[in-house]
């Protein structure tokens, strides 16, 4: 990747951004020293992105231009918690998807057509390179409408300054939709006819629905005509943030298997995201999309019409996804807001509430996407330890991994079953509800075949840590079933957070794996784990009364009656990036008058 040009450097303390963001394939990132507790703001992350201070929800518009990758995020310049009229676009910029440095707000609520808040949206990069931004506005009489935004200086790389152009609204809100329920306009795509198309969320007769509008020149949109939308939810309440991208049909680990958005014809399918407010999580299907129909074609029928049905991208504490086409690497990145789940009390005293980026692509079964950490992370990696391959874990078995922060680590690890003969039986209404299963039959309730997994964010006694764990369940439809949790009932024991248990089914056949493997990235108070091959994803927020005091430990275990064998496991501590942060967590904002209109 080119360097930050020199001019760029001249410009409000860019010297910063020169020397930790600018980056080329043969120079790494300049690195904050190991981590340490000491001095660091309970619970804040060292390499997740987060804000220096004040409310963060959605991330929006995430790119790659001009050597640079940006993430817009709806931001609160004002204070620590969500409002309604205060929503303005967040800007970082970033040369690795790993160090960010914060600038100006993007956006903010200055105009009539978005007086009551700038909120989520996408943004599309146009014929010649030029970046284009459609966001939601509430408008000054309280009306959701859709605008749209140009960089004042496309050849800025830092894109520093946005116009609001004055005929906005470009999409207004339509006759048949409430003023509240229409909202969160998608990355647009080309389609064959040479027509833009974006899909934006709206309640259509009290119907959740997912629009098509399309348009020629990126300013006058109108309705698509198809006899019925993109995709429409009667029981899910409002569903938004729609997100409908390709991906190829033959992908091995996600590298050079991106597509751009425009995309289509042979070996192509297409993915339609949508996040389902009422439950706050975010759900897809795999599909084939038409766009002379404007229509989409599930995958899985079976999976019904409610969204609710369909298969999860996180079966933890994430929402509000977003994923944009990175040109630099030819993958397809996701990026996913996981809020704070302490108390309101907390995020006043704290003065900030806020995943580290994935890649993504489809499974050779072609229905399930899988996720994997961007391999930008790796170079984070400072203190490695491995466990002997081979270790055998019998009942009640327990190995800690020392040598490396509990805190703040990457950790991989390949458990080998000797034999599936102890599975439990299945009971069907297991099916029905994975995560109350993984309540019931925690880490500490022995089974057949598991629960085997990691200890993380542990105190030295135990009363505090969170469990990631597998366990296998006997035969359903001729296949065992391999359950995946985390188990946050004992992560902390403080009053007023929220420590439920997260999980799910994972799709994977155990008989034809020799090994199952967990990859745990734990940073603070985030714990993002991917099981088989990043088939199952989940991600939480814990705050153990521990880590303010003293060190976290982690270890690798085995509750189940037959023998896990640990095939292999690796562990490494990591650096803390630099995330809109300088020292003593104080802000570093290229300042300079945005120039809105």
């Amino acid at each position: 990747m080119a360097r930050l040009p020199l001019a760029a450097c001249a410009v409000a303390a860019a010297f910063y951004l020169c020397l930790h963001l600018a980056s080329s394939s043969s120079s790494a990132p300049r690195l904050a020293p190991a981590p340490s507790d000491g001095g660091r703001r309970a619970g804040r992350t060292a390499y997740h992105f987060q804000p220096a201070k004040n409310w963060q929800n959605d991330p929006n518009g995430p790119m790659y231009y001009n050597g640079m990758y940006h993430l817009f995020y709806q931001y609160n310049p004002h204070g620590a918690l969500w409002g309604v009229g205060n929503l303005s676009w967040g800007h970082s910029v970033s040369g690795d998807l790993v160090n960010w440095a914060a600038l100006d707000t993007a956006l903010d609520p200055t105009s009539p057509f978005d007086a009551n808040g700038c909120w989520s949206a996408s943004a599309t990069i146009l014929p010649g390179g030029t970046p284009a931004i459609l966001y939601t506005g509430i408008d000054a009489n309280g009306e959701q409408v859709q605008n749209v935004a140009f960089p004042r200086d496309p050849a800025d790389p830092l894109l520093r300054r946005w116009d609001k152009p004055g005929y906005n609204p470009v999409i207004p809100l339509p006759a048949d939709v409430p003023g509240d329920k229409f909202r969160d306009p998608s990355t647009a795509w080309l389609g064959r006819d040479g027509l833009w198309r974006v899909a934006v969320s709206a309640e259509v007769r009290g119907v959740a629905s997912t629009l098509v509008y399309r348009s020629a020149d990126f300013l006058r949109w109108e309705r698509a005509p198809a006899a019925a939308p993109l995709h429409a939810s009667r029981a899910a309440g409002m569903v938004e943030c729609p997100d409908l991208f390709p991906v190829k049909e033959e992908g091995d680990d996600g590298d050079g298997q991106g597509l751009d958005a425009s995309a289509s014809g042979a070996g192509v399918r297409h993915v339609l995201k949508l996040s389902v407010m009422d439950t706050l999580q975010d759900h897809y299907m795999v599909g084939r999309y038409d766009d002379a129909a404007d229509a989409f074609v599930p995958a899985e029928p079976e999976r019904g019409d409610d969204v609710r049905g369909w298969r999860r991208l996180d079966y933890g504490h994430v929402y509000a996804s977003k994923t944009f086409f990175d040109a630099r690497g030819s993958r397809r990145v996701l990026w996913a807001w996981a809020n704070e789940s302490d108390s309101q009390a907390d995020d006043v005293a704290k003065g900030w509430s806020g995943t580290f980026p994935r890649k993504l692509w489809l499974d050779e079964d072609g229905k399930q996407l899988r996720q994997w950490p961007v391999e930008e992370i790796e170079t984070l990696r400072r203190k490695r330890v491995v466990l002997h391959r081979g270790t055998a874990l019998a009942t009640g078995g327990m190995n800690e991994i020392v040598g490396v922060a509990g805190s703040q680590a990457d950790v991989e690890v390949a458990f080998k079953v000797s034999s599936l003969a102890g599975a439990e039986a299945l009971d069907p209404n297991w099916l029905l509800d994975p995560q109350k299963l993984c309540g019931e039959k925690g880490a500490s309730v022995p089974g057949g075949v598991g629960p085997f997994g990691l200890i993380v964010m542990a105190s030295s006694d135990l009363r505090e840590h969170t469990a990631v764990f597998f366990r296998a369940i006997y035969r359903y439809h001729g296949r065992y079933k391999l359950l995946m949790c985390t188990d946050l009932t004992r992560s902390s024991t403080r009053a007023g957070v929220y420590k439920p248990p997260y999980g799910g089914f994972v799709d994977v056949d155990v008989e034809e794996h020799e090994t199952i493997n967990l990859r745990t990235l734990i940073d603070h108070s985030v714990v993002e784990s991917f099981g088989a091959d990043g088939r199952m994803c989940i991600t939480a927020r814990v705050y153990p009364e521990h880590a303010e005091t003293s060190n976290s430990h982690m270890f690798v275990f085995n509750n189940g009656t037959g023998t896990v064998e640990v095939s292999k496991l690796e562990a490494w501590e990591l650096a803390a990036a630099t995330v809109n942060s300088v020292g003593g967590n104080d802000s570093l904002v290229m300042s300079e008058s945005n120039g809105q209109s």
